[in-house]
């Protein structure tokens, strides 16, 4: 992931708090720091489909968030002074996990819809929409997974042996 081109050239990153059964992100999201990137991660509105992306400002910033009842860590609601991606300058590249994916870009995710929502707000910013990166287990590639019209394709798929 650190080598990849769109991740060397991007300055703006988005990345999400790995979950026990996904690729663990902790390595990438120190990395972006010692490159001296901007790291932002989601923060989900429950009950609805509505996700920012506020910014950390160091790997250890995150030992600070609040544990939510999905038991994601993430910024707590009165969390007013991180810096929001869309209302600064956009993003370069989200990194994405999802449940399965296929070779065309499709993505099955938890069934909320926060990032297609997320990157819809994205295509209307200024920026338009950032490069996607989704991170997955060789396991987690299938033939097909059900998409519908609201569904935003990855623009790539990185596993191991890919």
């Amino acid at each position: 992931v650190i080598c990849h081109p769109r991740y060397q050239e991007s300055k703006r990153i988005a990345i999400f708090l790995s979950m026990p059964d996904e690729i663990q992100t902790e390595e990438i999201i120190k990395d972006i720091f010692k490159q001296g990137k901007e790291c932002f991660i989601p923060r989900y509105k429950p009950h609805s489909n509505h996700m920012d992306m506020l910014k950390l400002s160091s790997a250890e910033d995150i030992s600070s968030l609040a544990l939510t009842s999905w038991n994601i860590l993430q910024p707590s609601d009165d969390d007013s002074a991180r810096e929001e991606a869309l209302a600064g300058g956009g993003l370069d590249l989200i990194f994405m996990p999802g449940l399965g994916f296929d070779k065309k870009g499709n993505r099955l995710g938890r069934g909320k819809g926060y990032y297609d929502t997320y990157l819809e707000r994205c295509m209307k910013h200024p920026s338009g929409k950032p490069y996607t990166i989704a991170l997955a287990f060789r396991e987690q590639i299938c033939e097909s997974v059900p998409v519908t019209e609201s569904d935003v394709p990855v623009d790539e798929i990185l596993y191991e042996d890919c």
